[in-house]
């Protein structure tokens, strides 16, 4: 009972914010839905991530030198105000038969530049409200969390939106901002912190400071820079597994296949949470991604069953949560608390930057290099044996293209993260 009162405000801010997030990924796969069945285009359809990434990669650097100068409860209050006016947008537009294409690329730059804002702040106030004891259990909780997320939005969103449409799908959406919002204003308290700045610092010189930790924290550095390139070859393979899958068995399949990844991390994530501290948090990093993506990729490069293919997912993503929780310690251990918000935004740029050009190169691999080229080649009984026939077969050829990138780029990188041993008394 004591942890339980202990934690208490970490259980109330993480499963309120859970269900605003899951909210709001029903809203972006319904949008998605949308488009693609206004449009039928692959490319306007994946544009809505790049309009989200975009100005989380470019601001991220200044959004936490904000997050670090401006109280971190109003932060996310006022971000995640701004945020839902976005989507009370949406219904407007859509109620009124005016939404189209720009609007939902628009009002997704401006939603993913509150997130840019939001995101550090949350991650400080986590840090808040969790003592250092339970670091491990909590980062495996936010695991778990996004992998119910990952889940429950495929298979939720799709019905609803058949079910009711758009606007029912909007509402829940906002439902839950409201719950998670209440929570937050009514029932969180948050530890003063001090920033170590004065309120008259300016933002540039403030997001100097998390690029100058960084730099004299060469672990920390090493780690993010290893994980921007695992980040490069799984948006890549984002991009490519529906051209896999659905030419061969349809939507229905591949709603299945993407549900398994992330039944998957909801096991490593349960998984995390009893697991004992590792002798070298480093190695753990290193080694769950050499297996990820030396692995999961192969197998779906080389394979035309639906099983084979469930059961790569589940291999390929079981011990994300094992990484992410060990990375997230290093991190909240590594970086002084009044420093946390502008370092996890640089850390936000020099991590995910890589996200949008790895959707952008996996879907031109598929629609411009490998797939004319197995259709150039469906005489070759050696491509045809390897990767199959037909629509699908370029994407397999990315897939195992992707998966000796990734087999090279831990062996490469992982030289450099064994320098390092990352241990806690």
């Amino acid at each position: 009972m004591r942890k339980n009162r202990i934690l208490r405000d970490f259980y109330i801010l993480w499963s309120t914010q859970s269900l605003s997030h899951l909210g709001s990924a029903m809203t972006s796969f319904a949008l998605t839905i949308w488009l693609y069945e206004k449009t039928g285009s692959a490319l306007s359809t994946a544009a809505l991530s790049i309009c989200t990434y975009a100005p989380y990669v470019v601001m991220s650097i200044f959004a936490g030198a904000v997050s670090d100068k401006y109280d971190k409860k109003k932060t996310m209050l006022v971000c995640d105000a701004l945020a839902a006016l976005t989507t009370v947008l949406v219904f407007i537009l859509y109620r009124t038969d005016l939404l189209c294409m720009w609007h939902l690329y628009a009002i997704n730059a401006v939603s993913g530049l509150m997130n840019t804002v939001q995101q550090p702040a949350s991650e400080v106030a986590n840090t808040l409200v969790v003592p250092e004891e339970h670091y491990q259990k909590a980062s495996a909780l936010q695991s778990l969390s996004r992998s119910a997320v990952s889940i429950g939005t495929p298979l939720l969103a799709p019905a609803l939106y058949g079910l009711a449409g758009l606007d029912a799908v909007i509402a829940v959406d906002l439902v839950t901002f409201a719950a998670a919002f209440l929570a937050l204003l009514f029932f969180i308290r948050l530890p003063a912190v001090s920033s170590g700045t004065g309120k008259e610092e300016k933002v540039l010189k403030l997001a100097g400071e998390g690029l100058r930790f960084l730099k004299n924290n060469r672990l920390v550095l090493d780690v993010i820079l290893f994980m921007s390139g695992v980040n490069l070859v799984a948006s890549a393979f984002d991009a490519a597994l529906p051209a896999l899958v659905i030419p061969r068995y349809g939507n229905s399949i591949y709603g299945v296949v993407t549900a398994c990844a992330g039944i998957a991390m909801v096991l490593g994530s349960a998984l995390m949470t009893v697991m004992p501290k590792p002798r070298d948090r480093v190695r753990v990093i290193y080694l769950t991604m050499l297996f990820s993506l030396g692995t999961e990729n192969f197998l779906l490069a080389f394979s035309r069953s639906p099983v084979l293919w469930c059961i790569a997912q589940v291999i390929g993503w079981i011990l994300v949560p094992v990484m992410s929780a060990n990375e997230n310690v290093i991190l909240r251990r590594s970086i002084p608390v009044e420093l946390q918000g502008r370092v996890y935004a640089c850390r936000n740029t020099l991590q995910f930057f890589t996200i949008p050009i790895g959707l952008a190169l996996g879907g031109f691999m598929v629609d411009t290099l490998c797939e004319p080229f197995m259709s150039a080649n469906s005489g070759n009984s050696l491509l045809t044996g390897l990767f199959g026939s037909g629509k699908g077969s370029g994407a397999a050829l990315v897939m195992f293209i992707l998966g000796a990138a990734g087999i090279i780029l831990c062996l490469v990188t992982g030289r450099r993260l064994k320098r390092y041993r990352y241990t806690e008394e």
